[in-house]
């Protein structure tokens, strides 16, 4: 697909607005309840990039940045700033924070996911922008080095494993990740006097599928 693996600066999304985004489907019924559904399994999130426009020299990166993207034709790397590790905020990634798999004597291959859980419920969500160097992998409870006990593929979230993992011991996974997006525009509009005066230009990101 069109991705560029590079992400925004950093600096530009941070204070930015945006977040998860979901597809319900609602019917009313004659009788008044309603039935939901949704066609999405995931959701997918949206941010606006202009937010964290402070200078003019920050308009001058992000329209760099938007001309060598084309526009909404190729996708790039984003960081949410709100959610972008394995474990809380304030934390530093570990190995053990994200259940990713259970063994099964065969398989080596494993996708990262990070798994969102309030009242008894999970969300499992795919990771496939991990950032480099970041990953952290154990089995059953202990740590493994990358390159000697395991691989792993920035860009699909893919962690190879040398050694299959026995049945039933617990894979897990620690990381820091970007979210894939494009511009969700075609064109950027801001001015010298308008952007002085507080007037940020908007510019809509949107995630995409990978």
């Amino acid at each position: 697909m069109n991705f560029h693996d590079v992400r925004f600066p950093a600096n530009l999304s941070f204070g930015s607005v945006g977040g998860p985004e979901r597809r319900t489907e609602i019917v009313t019924l004659t009788n008044g309840y309603e039935e939901r559904n949704t066609p999405w399994e995931h959701a997918r999130r949206r941010y606006d990039a202009g937010v964290g426009m402070r200078s003019l020299d920050d308009v001058e990166l992000l329209i760099a940045f938007f001309e060598a993207r084309r526009g909404q034709l190729f996708g790039f790397r984003w960081k949410d700033w709100s959610d972008y590790k394995s474990c809380a905020p304030s934390r530093d990634a570990g190995f053990e924070d994200q259940p990713i798999a259970v063994g099964d004597g065969q398989t080596k291959v494993f996708q990262l996911t990070k798994t969102y859980a309030s009242g008894g419920v999970d969300y499992v969500r795919p990771i496939s922008k991990p950032v480099v160097g970041t990953v952290k992998v154990g089995v059953d409870g202990e740590p493994l080095v990358e390159t000697i006990h395991f691989t792993v593929d920035a860009t699909t979230g893919g962690i190879t494993l040398i050694d299959a993992p026995d049945v039933g011991a617990a894979v897990t996974a620690g990381f820091e990740f970007d979210v894939p997006v494009r511009f969700d525009t075609d064109i950027i509009q801001t001015s010298v006097a308008s952007f002085r005066a507080g007037d940020v230009p908007r510019v809509p990101v949107v995630e995409v599928r990978v």
